[in-house]
């Protein structure tokens, strides 16, 4: 393993340079170490399609993550071979993939979630009407930020390139607690 921390810093500049999150950048980091941790330090460079598959088949049947967590480990590894190796991604297709749980969304009444919102306190019930009224994310919740405070109206939310103008919520048109 004494080449990882010199591909670990190749695939940060390359993740960077693409300008991707700092949440992905730390996902990406993650799936890669576990999956040279899987095959005992080997490099990437030396294995190819059936590491691969042993690995996300590993993960859907021994550790049974969810086929979004196993996506998200393919998606790592396919950008370490791409961009990082500059080799030819490796074309998984023996993989035992992990099921897909199937769940009825819960819909609530606008009065439900009038009482929901109502029994939050102080910042959380703001939190929660930024949410409901413009569907933002949590994190975009936790980050946001009014660009013109004489302006009201509208927040900015979210990072970087993803970052969107989201309209304030009539529920929520009061002044934000500091």
């Amino acid at each position: 393993m004494s080449n990882s921390p010199r591909l670990f810093d190749v695939m940060r500049q390359k993740m960077r340079l693409r300008h991707l999150s700092l949440r992905t950048e730390k996902t990406y980091r993650y799936w890669v170490r576990e999956f040279i941790r899987f095959h005992r330090g080997q490099h990437p460079r030396t294995m190819g399609v059936a590491e691969v598959e042993r690995y996300l088949t590993d993960l859907a049947v021994r550790k049974r993550v969810a086929a979004s967590t196993q996506n998200q480990a393919l998606q790592a590894i396919i950008f370490l071979y791409r961009y990082v190796l500059e080799m030819e991604a490796p074309w998984v297709s023996n993989v035992v993939r992990a099921e897909r749980t199937r769940r009825l969304p819960v819909v609530l009444t606008r009065s439900e979630v009038e009482r929901v919102l109502a029994e939050l306190p102080g910042v959380y019930q703001l939190i929660g009407r930024l949410m409901y009224g413009t569907g933002m994310r949590v994190l975009e919740t936790l980050s946001v930020w009014q660009p013109r405070r004489h302006q009201p109206g509208g927040y900015r939310a979210g990072d970087g390139a993803t970052g969107r103008t989201v309209r304030t919520p009539a529920s929520s048109s009061r002044p934000a607690a500091r």
